[in-house]
C-alpha cells in the first residue's frame, strides 16, 4: 500500500514538473517527510535519485514540439547542474539537520510568497515619464552553466532538480518567455544531474531505492500530463493553492525541527 503511495506522489510531482519546468523535489521532499515520515536527508535522497532517470522526457518532448526548448543552452545548464550537485551533497550531510530544515523552511516561504508575487508590494514603481530600456539578454555559455551550478548547489542541498532556480534566472537575467524559461528547464534535468548528490547520501546510508523508483515511474506519467497543461493552460490558480501548500509544510518543518 505505501508504495502506492509513492506512486501516486510520483504523479503529482510530475504533473508539478512539467506545469513549472521544476523537477518535482520541491513537492517530493516536504510529502515524504509530512505525509511518509522520512527525515530530511531521507527525503532528499529519495527525490534526487527519482529524478536520475529522464522521467520528465515526454514533457521535453512536448515543449519540444511547441518549439519552446533551446536544446544547446540546455545542455550548458546541465553541466553546470552536475558540478553545482556534488557541491550541494557535501553541504548538506555535513550540517545539522535541524540546520537544513530551518534553511528549507525559509526557502519555502520565500517561494510561496513568490508566487503570490508579494513582493511587487515592496518594489519602488518606475515613474510614468521615464522610458525604461530592457536590457540585452545574456547569451554567454559560463553564464548558462553558472545558473546550473548554483541550481545543482540548491539541489544538492534540499533535494530538488534545481529547476526552481533556474526558470527564475532564465526569465529575469535571459529574458527568457516563461513557458520557454519552464521548457528549457526541463530539458536541463532530464540529464542525470544529481548523481554526484545520490552518491553522496547513498554512501551516508539515506537512499532507498525501491521507494525512488515507485517515485520516478509516477513522475514519467505526471510530467507529460503537467507539460500538456503548461502548454495550454494558465497556471496562476494552480500556483496559488501550490503556495499554501508549501507555507503550510514551511510552519511544520519549523516546528518539527525546533
Amino acid at each position: 500500500m505505501i508504495y502506492a503511495g509513492f506512486l501516486l506522489l510520483g504523479i503529482v510531482a510530475g504533473i508539478l514538473s512539467g506545469l513549472f519546468g521544476i523537477g518535482g523535489g520541491i513537492v517530493m521532499v516536504p510529502s515524504l517527510i509530512v505525509f511518509f515520515g522520512l527525515d530530511i536527508l531521507d527525503a532528499n535522497a529519495t527525490s534526487l535519485a527519482a529524478m536520475l532517470l529522464p522521467v520528465g522526457v515526454l514533457g521535453v518532448w512536448a515543449y519540444y514540439k511547441a518549439g519552446m526548448i533551446n536544446v544547446k543552452e540546455s545542455l550548458w545548464i546541465s553541466l553546470g547542474l552536475f558540478l553545482g550537485s556534488f557541491v550541494g551533497g557535501e553541504f548538506a550531510i555535513n550540517i545539522s539537520e535541524s540546520l537544513l530544515s530551518k534553511l528549507y523552511a525559509g526557502i519555502l516561504l520565500y517561494i510561496a510568497l513568490s508566487y503570490f508575487d508579494l513582493f511587487k508590494y515592496f518594489r519602488k514603481k518606475p515613474k510614468k515619464e521615464v522610458l525604461i530600456q530592457s536590457k540585452p539578454a545574456i547569451h554567454k555559455t559560463w553564464a548558462f552553466i553558472l545558473v546550473g551550478m548554483g541550481a545543482g548547489i540548491f539541489a544538492g542541498l534540499f533535494g530538488k532538480g534545481g529547476g526552481i532556480v533556474i526558470v527564475p534566472m532564465l526569465i529575469g537575467l535571459f529574458h527568457y518567455d516563461s513557458k520557454a524559461a519552464v521548457a528549457t528547464s526541463l530539458a536541463a534535468l532530464q540529464l542525470p544531474v544529481g548523481l554526484p548528490s545520490v552518491i553522496i547520501y547513498a554512501d551516508a546510508g539515506h537512499l532507498n531505492i525501491p521507494n525512488a523508483a515507485f517515485i520516478a515511474v509516477g513522475m514519467v506519467a505526471g510530467a507529460f500530463f503537467g507539460s500538456k497543461l503548461g502548454v495550454k493552460l494558465p497556471s496562476s490558480m494552480f500556483k496559488k493553492i501550490y503556495a499554501l501548500f508549501l507555507i503550510a509544510v514551511a510552519v511544520f518543518m519549523v516546528y518539527k525541527y525546533i
